[in-house]
């Protein structure tokens, strides 16, 4: 009989690509890795892995494998919601991964509902920004994930994970004191193709998507400085630094001083689309449906 417990070693090596990758996502050794992996080719008699040199790669029986291995997981996930669901009273833990602007403006409201819903209820709360939140989520450290659509978070666990809308919102333009369009009710992107630009780093969603606006406005931004932290993005603009798109929630927090010119985008304009993911067989866990609505109750507040 095949131990499910190797399948979820071959799952992860299938979804990190090393075994040294894989022993991290499972916080397990190198060796006790492969160990396990050669384990599990003893147990169904099949090479799983083409060792080349210091690199492995699966077979086509370990690929076979590692696809009955995501389903696997998927039924075990059902298993565990339909117990949990046998149960009468909310107790226990749900573990989120979401960006920070989303902790400030959903996440947070979401938890402190919860406790008054459900004080039984722990709610574990970790800051992951670009798809780390997915790749948490994929290697079973956190039970929610809270993201932005984005090329790599929507490809990643194909298969594995199940994803919903959570809520959408647009970028406004931050201008500096005295910029010419500072008065102006609103601001065509096109209107600043000359201007110093500042985004968050490449990699970061909100990067791409200032980026992906800017090319359909016909101009590719000058990039100036490079934040992550919006307040950071903020303060740079206040200063005459360059100007910069920020989704508008980003802005919430952040003090007056440091946004003196905030103005909507004309047209269409960029969105944010932030969605919320959880592995597939899961979403039956009376926890997470209680979770996820909570989620869904501040978002509609946040947009609404």
């Amino acid at each position: 009989m095949i131990d499910p417990r190797r399948l979820r070693v071959l799952r992860a090596l299938a979804d990190h690509g090393t075994v040294t990758a894989a022993a991290h996502a499972l916080y397990l050794s190198p060796s006790a890795v492969s160990q396990q992996l050669a384990a599990l080719e003893a147990e169904t008699g099949h090479a799983l892995l083409e060792r080349r040199g210091r690199t492995v790669r699966l077979t086509a029986a370990g690929t076979v494998l590692a696809r009955h291995a995501t389903e696997i997981s998927a039924q075990l996930e059902r298993a565990e919601a339909d117990l949990a669901a046998c149960s009468t009273g909310l107790v226990g833990e749900v573990a989120v991964a979401a960006f920070a602007t989303s902790i400030t403006e959903v996440v947070a409201p979401a938890v402190a509902a919860l406790r008054q819903r459900a004080p039984q209820v722990r709610v574990r709360v970790k800051d992951a920004e670009g798809h780390a939140s997915v790749r948490l989520l994929i290697d079973g450290d956190v039970d929610i994930a809270v993201a932005v659509e984005h090329r790599d978070t929507l490809s990643s666990g194909k298969g594995q994970l199940l994803y919903a809308p959570l809520y959408a919102e647009p970028f406004d333009a931050v201008l500096p004191p005295g910029h010419r369009l500072a008065d102006a009710p609103e601001v065509n992107l096109a209107d600043l193709r000359d201007d110093l630009w500042i985004t968050p780093w490449p990699g970061n969603p909100v990067h791409e998507a200032v980026l992906r606006a800017c090319e359909e406005a016909r101009f590719q931004p000058r990039v100036e400085c490079l934040s992550d932290d919006f307040s950071a993005v903020c303060a740079l603009v206040a200063v005459g630094a360059g100007v910069a798109l920020v989704p508008r929630s980003a802005l919430h927090g952040i003090r007056p001083a440091l946004t003196p010119a905030v103005r909507a985008v004309s047209g269409p304009g960029p969105t944010r689309r932030v969605f919320t993911a959880v592995r597939r067989g899961s979403e039956g866990h009376p926890l997470l449906r209680l979770a996820l609505a909570e989620l869904r109750d501040r978002a509609a507040a946040l947009t609404g």
